[in-house]
């Protein structure tokens, strides 16, 4: 089961209306309402969603609470993490930080700083079904990062665009006035788009002494994690991720997983895996899955499988599969 740092928990319930019982809904979610504050401390992603949910139906204009909660995140709470943010050189240090140590947080969720046309996508990943919890804690996460982006940046952070892959609320301008950007619902991705201008601003306190220190805090706190899925898992979601840009170099996997590429091997080494077999069984297993459940054209797959020409994904998936890429789809119908 996922979880999540019970820091979360506490801003949600901390934005609810006055009139709500704020001990109560800690309480519903395992939280004693008497003890401390500690992002350490994690509880059940089911149950951060339950109490978001709660929560919404508590508040008078719920749907604007989840850019409540992310607006009073702080930097300064996040523990090491935050410290590592803010002390960053510049925001994207501070989101690269967030790609390698955001499971000190939690264990559903991933953070990919994808390059776009000079600036980049900081994307949101998160795992579970797209119930209202996950969606409303997905527009908090987004709205945490503008918030702690502004706390850190030495200039006005404000993204070019935010994307949530749900539907929009009855309203919207709540979110379009809070972000001062335009906000894309039913959007292929959660995720926010940053001018490159904006990624190189020098944050506030950046420190490169310092920001190594707290790295190799986190890099310990990492280690100590355990993992629900396994190391084979990670991986093959990581390339997945990747492959539309090409096929992944290990030492971006790495990075990705919070770990250095000799890590990486030898980990690999040691479940007696090859880096390159993993990327040719998740090419393999997206192909037959979008060849068995879309209507993209096989030049589209062979795209999203990684391959820059039609011809070497149909070779490849002859070799995994014994038949033509065409043939496989008609089968499957």
């Amino acid at each position: 089961m996922g979880q999540i740092t019970s820091l979360f928990a506490w801003k949600v319930v901390g934005e609810v209306d006055e009139g709500a019982d704020r001990t109560a809904l800690l309480r519903s979610a395992g939280i004693d309402p008497d003890g401390p504050i500690d992002p350490s401390l994690m509880i059940p992603a089911t149950e951060y969603y339950n109490l978001f949910e709660r929560c919404a139906a508590a508040d008078a204009k719920g749907w604007t609470l989840p850019l409540r909660v992310g607006a009073a995140m702080r930097c300064d709470e996040y523990g090491a993490f935050g410290l590592a943010w803010k002390s960053a050189t510049d925001l994207r240090g501070s989101y690269e930080r967030a790609e390698r140590y955001a499971r000190v947080l939690t264990s559903v969720s991933t953070y990919e700083v994808e390059p776009k046309d000079g600036g980049a996508f900081m994307n949101l990943h998160r795992d579970g079904e797209r119930r209202l919890g996950l969606r409303l804690s997905n527009e908090a996460t987004i709205a945490s990062i503008v918030s702690i982006s502004q706390q850190a940046s030495s200039a006005v952070f404000r993204p070019l665009a935010v994307h949530f892959k749900h539907p929009a609320p009855a309203p919207t301008a709540d979110h379009e006035a809070h972000f001062g950007c335009p906000v894309h619902f039913a959007s292929k991705r959660d995720a926010l788009l940053v001018s490159g201008a904006t990624l190189g601003t020098p944050n506030k306190v950046g420190d490169a002494g310092i920001v190594r220190f707290f790295d190799t805090v986190l890099e310990a706190d990492v280690s100590k994690l355990g993992d629900e899925r396994s190391l084979e898992h990670r991986i093959q979601d990581q390339i997945s991720r990747s492959l539309s840009e090409g096929v992944p170099a290990m030492s971006d996997i790495a990075r990705h997983l919070g770990m250095s590429s000799r890590t990486l091997q030898r980990r690999l080494s040691e479940l007696n895996l090859s880096y390159q077999k993993l990327v040719d069984e998740t090419r393999r297993r997206l192909a037959q899955k979008l060849l068995r459940q879309t209507d993209y054209s096989l030049a589209e797959v062979a795209f999203m499988t990684g391959f820059a020409e039609q011809s070497s994904f149909t070779r490849a998936f002859k070799r995994w599969s014994g038949q033509a890429p065409r043939s496989y789809r008609l089968q499957s119908l």
